[in-house]
């Protein structure tokens, strides 16, 4: 069942790298695909709807660079920095890089109907392979 409070008239452009904020969700576009994540970054909860998508399709956190695969919700590059420092922490980075890569963003699926939309939980944080509702 979609999210109801993401199901309004919404428009993520046709731009690549767009991203931006519906409800809990950072919703963005990646080449020709649409993405919908959860909205908090595993570092130091940054709100990844104000990141941007690189170009190898990965969301950036705007605070310090974490790097998350949006197909899956995994990590896939720990962060350069922390509570204001930007720089990568020896021990520290690889650490945040292990428990993003096992608690992983959920993942969502766009629904539209015209000019609305709504994003479907697919995967949950705590176990990224498992389908929360039916495609």
């Amino acid at each position: 069942m979609p999210d109801p409070a993401t199901h309004r008239p919404f428009n993520l452009g046709s731009r690549p790298g767009s991203v931006t904020g519906v409800g809990g969700w950072a919703l963005g576009r990646s080449e020709d695909t649409e993405f919908a994540v959860s909205r908090r970054c595993r570092h130091q909860l940054a709100d990844l709807s104000r990141g941007h998508v690189d170009s190898e399709g990965c969301l950036v956190c705007p605070w310090h660079g974490a790097r998350y695969d949006t197909t899956d919700g995994r990590m896939v590059t720990g962060p350069r920095g922390a509570f204001g420092y930007h720089g990568r922490i020896p021990g520290y980075t690889e650490l945040v890089l292990v428990v993003g890569r096992v608690l992983r963003l959920a993942v969502g699926r766009i629904h539209r109907e015209g000019d609305t939309l709504a994003v479907q939980r697919v995967s949950s944080p705590f176990d990224p392979r498992s389908w929360v509702g039916k495609a």
